[in-house]
């Protein structure tokens, strides 16, 4: 029976470093530290580092810059935001499609945030709700789009599961984009702003009590409520619309 090969020291730096870029630890663009302190991190000579390096760089995970150092290459996501997604962000009939695919992503982040978030993941969906709180009083709608999306995002990456947080990640334009359009449309509502900004203290209290189902049931709750509160507002539009088209169309 033949003997089970040992694995190469710069095979196994190259699987933890992958497992880091999958996890966000490394995002796409971001500078990779020195060798040096890579090195020092895994406790490897320089030379089996940069073996690793240059096995990810094969995949097509990282690229050289001359003299500036390695990066995970830059079009990772690209993939899922060029061209098809861009083209269905900007059909606004899709809006609303977009939001039911929310409830299970965001869903799920809830849930297993919940279930196996660490006490610094809880310290940083904390942060970012606070950022969220500190931002109530904007006008600009695209810095608090922004910020809602990185909140998600750090929502996905508590949950530890890559395969969503590469999702999310993968998708953060037309999320943002998405979330931009609702806050535009929210706007005309403040009751309903400080609901929906109340709903979200709701999920990050359920998934710091580490209770799964209460995290998800309360995300779903806070979709299910901006959905019909834009429904509302569209068909409040609608009417409006039909009013002073029979006011042009007869005028006194």
């Amino acid at each position: 029976m033949p003997g089970i090969k040992q694995q190469k020291l710069s095979d196994v730096i190259t699987d933890r470093l992958e497992a880091m870029i999958l996890d966000g630890s490394f995002v796409a663009g971001e500078k990779l530290p020195a060798e040096r302190i890579l090195a020092e991190q895994f406790k490897v000579s320089r030379p089996s580092l940069r073996e690793a390096i240059q096995n990810l760089q094969v995949k097509g995970l990282v690229e050289r810059k001359q003299g500036g150092g390695t990066f995970v290459t830059a079009s990772l996501s690209a993939n899922m935001n060029e061209p098809l997604l861009a083209l269905i962000a900007q059909r606004p009939e899709t809006q609303f499609d977009l939001l039911e695919f929310r409830h299970a992503l965001e869903g799920m982040a809830a849930f297993y945030s919940a279930l196996r978030g660490q006490p610094e993941d809880y310290q940083h969906l904390q942060a970012a709700l606070a950022d969220l709180d500190a931002m109530a009083a904007t006008q600009d709608k695209e810095q608090e789009a922004n910020v809602l999306g990185e909140f998600y995002l750090i929502m996905a990456k508590a949950s530890h599961n890559m395969v969503l947080q590469h999702v999310m990640r993968s998708m953060k334009t037309m999320l943002i984009d998405n979330i931009q359009r609702n806050l535009q449309m929210l706007a005309v509502n403040p009751e309903a702003c400080t609901e929906i900004a109340q709903q979200r203290a709701s999920i990050v209290a359920a998934i710091v009590q580490q209770n799964p189902q209460k995290a998800r049931q309360a995300s779903n709750a806070h979709l299910a409520f901006i959905e019909q509160t834009l429904l509302n507002i569209n068909q409040r539009d609608t009417r409006i619309q039909r009013v002073l088209r029979r006011i042009e169309t007869n005028p006194s």
